[in-house]
């Protein structure tokens, strides 16, 4: 990567740009916006890898399967779900922002994706499971969101720093704004 700015994958398609969080963990996303507030050029990215998400299954039929949003103390079972993806040619990442799988994913079916929808509450959020193991004597899966998962970037040198917290709060919105009136632009 040049310290100019994103580089691109080599075929002049969407250019990429390495994001870093406060614990120097790192992710490759795909550029989608670049936008300018207060100074700074604020990059909308979407990771390169397939983001994941893990979740403690429940063994009642009715009751509520739980995100683990907090990985700390969860890395025997991400070792198991290591080993589970290896078998399927696939690579459990720990990189910022979220756990990604890099190798060759089946695209999920469109037509599967619409039934799901219509089937599902508006409010709650759709996801495919992509596998289904067993660590510490209780079922988890590896979930792959199906709405587009969006990374926000402050861009210094070329690279992104994630942006959080506090700072996240108060350029959300704006950036949100600034993206509807380009879309009302192109209209």
């Amino acid at each position: 990567m040049s310290a100019d700015g994103p580089s691109s994958n080599g075929a002049g398609d969407v250019p990429t740009v390495l994001v870093r969080d406060g614990e120097g963990r790192q992710l490759l996303c795909f550029l989608e916006q670049l936008i300018p507030l207060d100074g700074n050029d604020y990059a909308l990215l979407t990771p390169v890898d397939t983001p994941v998400c893990l979740v403690r299954i429940s063994a009642d039929d009715d009751g509520d399967d739980e995100v683990i949003e907090e990985l700390d103390g969860a890395e025997p079972i991400l070792s198991v779900a290591d080993v589970v993806l290896q078998e399927h040619d696939l690579t459990l990442v720990r990189s910022a922002v979220t756990l990604t799988v890099s190798g060759e994913l089946e695209e999920p079916d469109p037509e599967e994706i619409d039934e799901e929808i219509d089937d599902e509450d508006e409010d709650s959020d759709l996801y495919e499971m992509l596998i289904q193991f067993r660590a510490e004597g209780q079922e988890y899966g590896l979930f792959i969101p199906l709405d587009p998962f969006f990374v926000v970037a402050r861009m210094d040198n070329g690279e992104g720093i994630l942006v959080e917290g506090e700072e996240f709060e108060r350029v959300q919105p704006r950036i949100e704004a600034e993206l509807d009136e380009r879309e009302l632009g192109e209209n």
